[in-house]
């Protein structure tokens, strides 16, 4: 199964986006870098700039009938970016709707605010989202990972780099459930 990465050009937070390719890699699946622009994304550790990698699609080429499921990794920069990118945000609005697994880590849920899929549904993220999480309708938890099964689908969120392993084994766990 293929599974889209979906990243802006640039402040992506490098851990959180080679972890989950190389779980994506080792359950047998396809990991694709989808951004909103060819080339290449610039990766960070934190506010230093880090590698940078090729980008596989462009998001608003990208089909999501081609993917099984979604991660979206972190950092403060990327999520910001991504949320201002009417094709960005209409893609991961289009996994929802498919009723396919969508994972998010860090800061990723201000993408899920923009894509207005948080309403009704729990999910954990970098604390500081807590207050624009319950603002576009949705409870904050304070968990390592949290699995949401909520409106037909199912949302895997994570707070921070720490929970790498956490986050991972549950969302390749689901990615599976997803897949059979």
């Amino acid at each position: 199964m293929k599974i889209a990465l979906l990243v802006a050009p640039e402040g992506v937070e490098q851990v959180e986006l080679t972890e989950p390719w190389q779980a994506v890699k080792d359950a047998r699946h396809v990991p694709v870098l989808v951004s909103t622009e060819s080339g290449s994304v610039q990766a960070f550790d934190h506010l230093d700039h880090a590698d940078t990698f090729p980008v596989d699609e462009v998001v608003g080429a990208a089909d999501v009938a081609d993917f099984g499921a979604l991660i979206l990794p972190g950092g403060v920069a990327n999520p910001d970016a991504l949320r201002l990118d009417e094709q960005a945000v209409a893609f991961v609005r289009s996994f929802f709707e498919a009723a396919k697994p969508v994972a998010a880590i860090c800061h990723a849920p201000w993408t899920l605010i923009e894509a207005d899929v948080v309403r009704g549904r729990t999910l954990t993220s970098w604390p500081s989202l807590r207050t624009d999480i319950g603002n576009a309708g949705g409870t904050w938890v304070d968990e390592a990972v949290h699995v949401c099964r909520a409106h037909g689908s199912v949302l895997i969120t994570s707070r921070k780099p720490d929970d790498l392993k956490d986050f991972t084994t549950a969302f390749t766990h689901e990615f599976a459930a997803a897949a059979n």
